[in-house]
């Protein structure tokens, strides 16, 4: 098992790193506001896309909803989904676009389970990716307030 895969069964742990960058990012907000967003965003989106990727399977969408979601990337399911399975899930809990792969949502509702402060957001509807964000750096996203901003067509 990898570092990734270790760290994903441990939601409680990320869900403790998640909670103190998220203090970190506001503490310095002002701060990245005066040099400027998208030079910063130069700085900590090669790091956030690494330790993601390595992690999460991160596919930097912008809009990250790991904390929402049991610490579990949404946007690893097939189909994209960032609202639950597609209802397609096997019987033996694994997907059924990849038969041979667990379902994201099979696993994102279990790790849920076991966080403390946030695993109760997994039951709330999420719209759907804002591609527009695709690439760009989920913090700054978050501290610019664009992570909130909805897909062109959604109401």
């Amino acid at each position: 098992m990898g570092l990734g895969a270790w760290l994903r069964n441990r939601p409680q742990l990320l869900e403790a790193a998640y909670e103190l960058a998220n203090r970190m990012f506001r503490i310095v907000h002002p701060v990245i506001r005066r040099i400027g967003y998208s030079r910063v965003e130069k700085w900590i989106k090669p790091p956030e896309e690494w330790t993601k990727s390595l992690v999460f399977d991160c596919k930097m969408c912008g809009q990250c909803i790991l904390h929402s979601t049991g610490m579990t990337c949404p946007m690893t399911c097939p189909k994209n989904l960032r609202n639950g399975p597609c209802g397609g899930v096997r019987l033996n809990g694994n997907c059924e676009v990849i038969p041979e792969m667990r379902c994201i949502w099979v696993e994102a509702y279990e790790r849920s389970q076991l966080m403390n402060k946030y695993g109760t957001e997994i039951s709330q509807l999420q719209p759907p990716v804002n591609r527009q964000l695709e690439e760009r750096s989920a913090w700054i996203s978050l501290l610019t307030g664009e992570d909130q901003v909805a897909a062109p067509g959604w109401e």
